[in-house]
C-alpha cells in the first residue's frame, strides 16, 4: 500500500491511497464467506457455494463492494498512522478507482489537529484582585448568618419592608388565567426581590385579606417573557425579628463560644474563598494571555458541531428545566438571535483553541496523569454531578469516558504549569503566591474552558466511521 498526504489547509488534509489487489485478499475471502452464509443456491449446501458460482449468480461487483467496505477502515487507519496524522471527526472517503485483480485507489479528506508552536510564555504578567478581607466583609457574613436565624411573629397591621407575607398569586395573559399561573401559600420577604418585579410595591401597605393587581414580565413557565396581569392576595403578615449579636447567638449559630471567635472563623473562611477566587481568576487571565500569543486555526466543521452542541445543551436542558424557550431567553438577555449565535460561535471557538493549545502543552512538557490525580478528579466530578464516586466511576467506564477524564486532568496540569511560570500580581502590585489552594481551582477553570466535544469529535475518526462513509 502506498499513501500520500496533501495539505488542503492548516486543519484539513486529503489522503490518496493505492492498494495492490493482493492486499485485499483477506477481505475478499471474508466477503465470499459472509455471502455464503446469507444466500442459498440449489445443488449446494449452505456455506459450501464455490466462489465462481457466487460470481455468476450474484455478480462479482457485490463481492468486491463487500470486500472494499471491510478493508477500508483498516487501510484508512494505516494511512493515518503512516502520515503521522491526528484526525478529528469522520473522514470523507471516495473510491476513485477499482480494477478487479489489479488496484484499489481511494481518497479520504479529514480534519486534523493543527500544528501549534507554543511560544515562550514566561514573560506573561497578569493582574488579579487582591485577596483582602475587610471588616465590612466579616460584618456582612455575620449578618447573613443572623438572617438565617431570624424568627417571625404574626402581626395585625399593614405589611412593610422586611416583613414576611404569605400570599396567593394568580397570573393572567390576554385576560386568561394561565394553567401554571396560580400559586397559593407562598412565603415572601418584602424587599428580597425573589419573586416578581412589582410585587414589593403591590403588597406594601396591605393587611391580611387585602389584594392588589400589578403588571409584571413572567420569568418562567408557559408564558415566560410575556407581560402578565398578576393579582396578589395577602393571607398573613409576619414581622421578622433578628437575634442579638452576642455570645449566646455565636453558641446558637456555630461551634464557637464567643462572638469574637465566630467572627474570626468567618474572616478565615472569607480569606480562603478569596484565595480560591484569586487562583481561578489567575487561571482564566493566564489562559487568555496565552491564547493571544498563539495562532490556532480551527476546523470549520468542528466549530459548527461545537456550536450546535452548546446550543442544544442550553435550549433542551438548561432552559428546558427553567420552563423557558430560546425566544424568551433572548428577550430576557436583550439580545438578537444573530448576537446570540455570534457569542456562541466565539465561545465555542475559544473552547476548541483552548483544548488544542493545552493538549500541545501536555505533549511539549511531557506531562503524565497519575492514578491518584485521576481518582481525585473523578471524586470532584462525582460530587458536582450529584452521584456517588462509585456510581460516577461506573458510568465513566461504561461510557468509555476514561480518556476524556485523563485529558481533562492533563490539560489542568498544563495550565497550572504555565501559571507557575508567569508573573501574577494583585491590584496592590504584590506578587501572588498561588502554590496553596490553586489546584482545584485550576482544574475547574480548565474544565469550564476545555471543549469536551472536540475530544469526542477526535474519537469519531474510527474504523466504523470510515466504513460508514464508504458505504454512503
Amino acid at each position: 500500500m502506498k499513501s500520500a498526504v496533501e495539505t488542503l489547509n492548516p486543519t484539513r488534509v486529503r489522503l490518496t491511497v493505492e492498494v495492490p489487489f493482493e492486499e485485499l485478499k483477506p477481505s475478499l475471502d471474508a466477503a465470499y464467506k459472509k455471502i455464503n452464509q446469507q444466500v442459498t443456491v440449489p445443488g449446494f449446501r449452505k456455506g459450501k457455494i464455490p466462489a465462481r458460482i457466487i460470481d455468476q449468480r450474484f455478480g462479482r461487483g457485490a463481492v468486491l463492494e463487500e470486500a472494499v467496505n471491510d478493508a477500508l477502515p483498516k487501510l484508512y487507519q494505516s494511512a493515518v498512522e503512516e502520515g503521522e496524522l491526528s484526525p478529528l471527526g469522520q473522514p470523507e472517503v471516495d473510491i476513485t478507482e477499482l480494477k478487479d485483480n489489479e488496484l484499489l485507489t481511494f481518497t479520504a479528506e479529514v480534519d486534523i489537529r493543527p500544528e501549534i508552536e507554543i511560544p515562550d510564555y514566561q514573560g506573561i504578567e497578569v493582574e488579579v484582585e487582591a485577596a483582602e478581607v475587610a471588616d465590612e466583609d466579616v460584618d456582612q457574613a455575620v449578618e447573613q448568618l443572623r438572617e438565617r436565624f431570624a424568627s417571625t411573629t404574626a402581626v395585625e397591621r399593614a405589611a412593610a419592608e422586611g416583613d414576611v407575607v404569605k400570599v396567593d398569586l394568580e397570573a393572567k395573559v390576554d385576560g386568561e388565567v394561565l394553567e401554571d399561573g396560580v400559586a397559593q401559600g407562598v412565603d415572601y420577604t418584602i424587599g428580597s426581590g425573589e419573586l416578581l418585579d412589582g410585587i414589593d410595591d403591590a403588597v406594601t401597605g396591605l393587611e391580611a385579606g387585602g389584594s392588589a393587581t400589578f403588571a409584571s414580565e413572567l420569568k418562567g413557565g408557559s408564558a415566560a417573557g410575556r407581560e402578565a396581569e398578576v393579582t396578589v392576595t395577602v393571607a398573613a403578615v409576619s414581622a421578622r425579628e433578628l437575634p442579638e449579636l452576642d455570645d449566646e447567638f455565636a453558641q446558637l449559630a456555630s461551634e464557637f463560644d464567643t462572638l469574637e471567635e465566630m467572627r474570626e472563623d468567618s474572616r478565615k473562611r472569607l480569606a480562603d474563598q478569596k484565595k480560591y477566587e484569586q487562583a481561578t481568576q489567575a487561571q482564566e487571565k493566564v489562559l487568555d494571555a496565552l491564547l493571544e500569543l498563539v495562532e490556532v486555526p480551527v476546523p470549520e466543521k468542528l466549530l459548527q458541531d461545537e456550536v450546535e452542541s452548546r446550543k442544544h445543551q442550553l435550549v433542551n436542558h438548561q432552559l428546558g428545566q427553567l420552563g423557558l424557550d430560546l425566544a424568551a431567553y433572548l428577550k430576557m438577555q436583550e439580545k438578537t438571535e444573530e448576537q446570540f449565535e455570534e457569542e456562541l460561535k466565539e465561545q465555542a471557538g475559544k473552547g476548541i483553541r483552548t483544548q488544542f493549545v493545552l493538549d500541545q502543552l501536555v505533549s511539549t512538557e511531557k506531562l503524565n496523569v497519575s492514578q491518584e490525580e485521576l481518582t481525585e478528579h473523578l471524586m470532584r466530578r462525582a460530587q458536582s454531578s450529584g452521584m456517588s464516586p462509585d456510581q460516577f466511576a461506573q458510568a465513566v467506564v461504561e461510557g468509555g469516558q476514561v480518556p476524556m477524564l485523563v485529558g481533562e486532568v492533563a490539560r489542568g496540569k498544563a495550565l497550572a504549569t504555565v501559571v507557575e511560570a508567569v508573573t501574577v500580581k494583585d491590584t496592590n502590585g504584590e506578587v501572588v503566591d498561588l502554590d496553596e489552594g490553586d489546584g482545584e481551582a485550576g482544574d475547574e477553570a480548565e474544565a469550564e474552558a476545555g471543549a469536551s466535544e472536540a475530544e469526542a469529535a477526535e474519537a469519531g475518526a474510527s474504523d466504523e466511521s470510515a466504513d460508514q462513509k464508504s458505504e454512503s
